[in-house]
């Protein structure tokens, strides 16, 4: 019987071309624990917004964290392409990223606020990982973090309107 499928070991990885996979890893792992806490701050304040604005933030917010928990398996999917290991401890995740909780539930406008500044300070991160990529030769992950920040951009964007 021919051998008709090569089991690859998952020590080894496509050659991606990309110069150096250590730093574009790396902060893919950022990006990525970034979007797992959002994602869980989102859902956090889409379970307990009360107020004249539950409806539109409910909807808006189950839309959004749902998007983000798509796209951090890509992300971390994209980890795995490049031979490195995604996180895989929650302390790494909220170690390594600029999401923070909250000390208190907030009212409804200042879950707004709060996500807002959060989408914010995400693609602004992102936006030197796209560039780190770059210098790196790594145009796939480049592309990946550009619709990532595009996202992130949008939601503050939506946020921010939806408060007003």
């Amino acid at each position: 019987m021919k051998d008709a499928m090569k089991i690859v070991p998952a020590s080894e990885t496509v050659d991606t071309g990309v110069e150096d996979v250590k730093p574009v890893a790396q902060g893919l792992s950022e990006a990525l624990a970034d979007t797992y806490r959002l994602v869980f701050k989102t859902h956090a304040y889409h379970w307990n917004v009360e107020g004249a604005l539950f409806h539109p933030i409910h909807k808006l917010t189950e839309a959004q964290y749902t998007e983000m928990f798509a796209a951090a398996d890509e992300i971390a999917e994209r980890i795995r392409a490049l031979g490195q290991l995604a996180p895989a401890r929650l302390s790494e995740v909220i170690d390594a990223s600029v999401v923070e909780d909250a000390k208190k539930l907030p009212s409804a406008q200042a879950m707004v606020e709060d996500l807002a500044t959060d989408h914010a300070a995400v693609a602004k991160r992102m936006h030197a990982l796209i560039s780190l990529a770059e210098e790196h030769d790594d145009p796939v992950t480049a592309d990946l973090i550009t619709a990532r920040s595009a996202f992130h951009e949008k939601a503050a964007w939506m946020l921010r309107a939806t408060a007003k």
